[in-house]
């Protein structure tokens, strides 16, 4: 198991066979931030070193019975655990060349001759001290970076496939235009409305790509929170995904006014109410929207009686590259991307998500908003 510190402390491992030279060594090194692990064999230092990830230097002691320090740096340095840790050997006998390069061989950085100069011995580990901290923030900033990279992969699905839905309701509206002309003159009344379907998702489109390039800009904590008519969002979205006219969509009041990042809450909407009408198998499909107020979130669901989920498919459906039966789609195949990139969404938000179903009868979505 390995033990767990605060991060500001720096824990050196001092390994001594004499208890007296641990005790003068933690005595001089003393200060505001340090621990200190005292073992007085190489067989201790392994044992501490293996179970300890917090270590930021070992002072070994070349000189002890059974296994000397050249045998404990081997050891640690050939280990994936430990080979990290730096070593500073220290020694009373004499530095000449060749026993210096054993020890730099075996992995230490460094050599403090006994009996040791105490102002050279803080110094020296001032330094290693630095190190250890540069190295640490290094860390953390590279995984910090790996966090970024994978959040853009995810930007992009979510772009991508939000962006299409608005713009498919916008090419329906004028072929539904063009097919009428070609049958029979159309009317003005019709191409008014047509013309305003179209325009509604045109400014519905520019808004969301709007939206998309600030939140491309922002990092998460940066991003606008705003006030939100769920109400009004809800519906908006189902009327610019032009549902079959067999599919009616109905929002249940009431809901609420919410302060929070409105595009994050559009998407996961607009995903969930787009695939209860892709999947709809019904001659007439109902999908219907409404909350739940709990006392410190506010629970939202998207019911369908479409073909419904298997015990089998809920354990799965949220799972990245899952797709589900492709026969009860309607006009495009799965990514299994969508449901896995909505589950990160709401989780971000520090909800939870998840699906009740039963076969041929319909499934309902649940999700958690959190102010």
């Amino acid at each position: 198991m390995n033990v767990t510190k605060n991060s500001d402390e720096f824990t050196i491992l001092l390994v001594d066979d004499r208890e007296e030279n641990l005790l003068s060594l933690e005595e001089m090194l003393a200060r505001e931030g340090r621990t200190f692990i005292k073992v007085t064999s190489g067989n201790e230092a392994l044992r501490h070193a293996l179970r300890n990830d917090q270590i930021g230097l070992i002072m070994l002691d070349v000189q002890m019975p059974e296994m000397d320090g050249f045998e404990v740096a081997q050891l640690l340095k050939s280990n994936p655990k430990t080979k990290d840790i730096s070593i500073i050997f220290v020694t009373a006998i004499s530095r000449d060349e060749q026993y210096v390069l054993k020890g730099f061989e075996q992995g230490a950085v460094d050599y403090l001759q006994k009996p040791l100069d105490i102002n050279v011995t803080k110094a020296k580990v001032n330094v290693f001290e630095q190190l250890y901290f540069y190295q640490r923030n290094l860390k953390k900033t590279a995984a910090e970076l790996e966090a970024i990279n994978k959040q853009l992969e995810k930007f992009v699905y979510i772009v991508a496939h939000d962006l299409k839905s608005p713009l498919t309701g916008l090419i329906a509206a004028l072929s539904l235009m063009e097919m009428i002309n070609d049958s029979r003159p159309i009317e003005q009344d019709e191409v008014t409305e047509y013309i305003d379907s179209a325009k509604e998702a045109a400014h519905h489109l520019s808004n969301m790509i709007t939206s998309l390039l600030d939140y491309s800009r922002k990092s998460l904590t940066q991003q606008t929170m705003e006030e939100v008519d769920v109400y009004e969002l809800v519906s908006q979205i189902a009327t610019l995904l032009f549902p079959p006219r067999h599919i009616e969509i109905r929002v249940h009041k009431p809901m609420p006014v919410l302060k929070t990042r409105k595009l994050k809450l559009q998407q996961v909407f607009q995903n969930l109410i787009s695939n209860a009408i892709k999947y709809n198998d019904k001659e007439q499909g109902l999908i219907e929207i409404g909350c739940i107020e709990r006392t410190d979130r506010t629970e939202f669901y998207v019911r369908d009686n479409g073909p419904g989920i298997s015990d089998e498919e809920k354990e799965s459906i949220f799972q990245l590259f899952w797709a589900g039966d492709s026969s009860t789609t309607t006009k495009e195949s799965s990514t299994g991307v969508g449901l896995n990139l909505l589950k990160m969404l709401v989780e971000e938000q520090g909800g939870k998500i998840w699906a009740e179903s039963k076969p041929g009868e319909g499934s309902t979505f649940f999700f958690e908003w959190l102010p």
